[in-house]
């Protein structure tokens, strides 16, 4: 497979493109994204869904500027995609002839079930666990749902109602009360199976509202991908910005570009939460972009090998030397093993500790100096798919605080564990880390209020001062060259 892949999504509404370049077999990350708002759909609605002229012009002058930024960044292979704009125009077979007779560009335009399997695939492969989801992606021109069930893809529909779509044919008209009327035969397509306590909002529409939320409520992690609400408390608001005048949207922290259908995504994203029962909503930041790639990246697999994350691997690849072989994800798994009798650390940050330690010297890469610092904040960027929010800054805390005392006014403190486990992880983390520099084999036992540290056939050679300098979470004293 290529190292550098450039796809392209030909919505109604913008045209986007990303570049992902693969750091190993499955390791990638985003090098670059670009948007175009061309509006590939406008006026079509109220022209027989034929694409016009002006539009197809804007959508071509973007797509020749995509054609030079895919030859800047060198990218080996590109995928272009054509949504429902382009699949519902009788004459959007002249529209691909034209773009691929004059930008030598071969797009290729996917129905409306095709569609949404890519966002279900991608946000099944990229956010954190769940089991049981529906994915509901608003263009557009169309509303794309993937059922999944027991972390497999079970259904997919695709609704004939988009943002521009309702724009056109009811809101520039002044038709707004003709809306329920439209609507209700439409949201009776979706299966009764469909209904799912998680709702995961895929597009621009339903990520605006995320930002909007994240924004009100001073939540600390700017990140929308995996971002999670109870609809229940959010629903009020959603439907004030429903209702806002188009001037006063800047007050909910909508982006300008986002005015003229946001109220449209606003009324279908509730409508269909409405329809399939939503409680919870997953804000995913992956939709039919990073379907198309893992497509190509996983085939003929449909998932990653277990236990195994993209994001953590890329990290891996671009900063850790590649002649140093640490063990600190080793020393850190027999140490929490050791203390986790305290009953104190539940195990399921064992995993969580384990991935910190994995990724603790990575921040060396750019200067030893505050290493634990660049770490943290490699992590809080780029450590993208398959975490947590939790997690990732559990993660990044733990790594900064290097055996450093807690301070307990942390910004992230809402999203951190009792400070008692985090003083637990950042002792072991930091322990782990000293240890690994110094010494391979270490057998370790926990008594009597003291941690042993011992090998069998020879005396260890540890800095003392630097174990000294460690945060301990308790009155715990460390023993060296000592069986319990």
């Amino acid at each position: 497979m290529a190292k550098k892949t450039a796809v392209i999504d030909l919505g109604s509404n913008s045209i986007r493109m990303i570049v992902f370049e693969k750091t190993s077999r499955y390791g990638f990350y985003t090098t670059c994204e670009y948007k175009r708002k061309v509006r590939l759909g406008e006026n079509a609605y109220n022209n027989d869904k034929i694409l016009q002229e002006e539009a197809m012009q804007r959508a071509q002058k973007a797509l020749r500027f995509f054609k030079q930024c895919i030859f800047r960044h060198k990218c080996k292979k590109t995928l272009i995609i054509g949504t429902s704009a382009l699949r519902d125009a009788p004459n959007s077979k002249e529209f691909i002839k034209r773009i691929k007779n004059e930008l030598n560009l071969n797009i290729r335009c996917i129905d409306g079930k095709n569609e949404s399997y890519l966002g279900g695939f991608a946000a099944l492969n990229l956010l954190s666990s769940f089991k049981n989801a529906t994915t509901l992606d608003i263009g557009g021109g169309s509303s794309e749902l993937c059922l999944i069930k027991d972390n497999k893809i079970i259904d997919c529909i695709s609704l004939d109602i988009g943002t521009v779509r309702l724009k056109e044919l009811f809101y520039d008209k002044g038709k707004t009360n003709e809306l329920d009327e439209f609507l209700k035969p439409i949201l009776e397509q979706i299966p009764e199976n469909f209904c799912n306590d998680n709702l995961i909002a895929i597009g621009g529409s339903l990520r605006a509202i995320s930002n909007s939320i994240i924004q009100k409520n001073s939540y600390p992690l700017k990140n929308l991908h995996d971002f999670r609400y109870k609809l229940e408390d959010e629903k009020e608001y959603i439907l004030k910005i429903l209702n806002a005048q188009t001037d006063s949207l800047a007050d909910f922290d909508i982006k300008k570009d986002r005015f003229d259908t946001i109220k449209e995504g606003a009324l279908i994203f509730l409508k269909i939460a409405e329809k399939i029962k939503t409680k919870q909503i997953i804000t995913s930041g992956v939709g039919i972009r990073e379907g198309i790639f893992l497509q190509d990246l996983l085939r003929p697999a449909q998932h990653f090998p277990q236990n195994f994350n993209p994001s953590l691997k890329s990290l891996q690849d671009r900063f850790l030397y590649k002649d140093r072989k640490l063990k600190t994800p080793d020393f850190v798994s027999k140490l929490f093993n050791v203390l986790e009798v305290l009953h104190k650390l539940p195990s399921h940050y064992k995993n969580t500790l384990i991935n910190a330690a994995k990724l603790c010297h990575i921040g060396e890469h750019l200067n030893f100096y505050s290493a634990n610092e660049h770490s943290a904040n490699f992590i809080l960027g780029g450590l993208n798919y398959g975490f947590s929010h939790r997690e990732k800054i559990l993660i990044a805390n733990i790594i900064r605080l290097d055996g450093k005392k807690i301070n307990p006014y942390n910004a992230f403190k809402a999203l951190l564990p009792p400070i008692e486990i985090l003083a637990w992880l950042n002792f072991i983390l930091a322990l782990a880390k000293i240890l690994s520099i110094n010494e391979e084999n270490i057998t370790f036992a926990f008594a009597n209020n003291t941690l042993y540290l011992y090998n069998e056939d020879k005396e260890l050679d540890l800095p003392i001062d630097e174990l000294r300098k460690i945060s301990k979470p308790t009155t715990i004293a460390l023993a060296i060259n000592q069986k319990p």
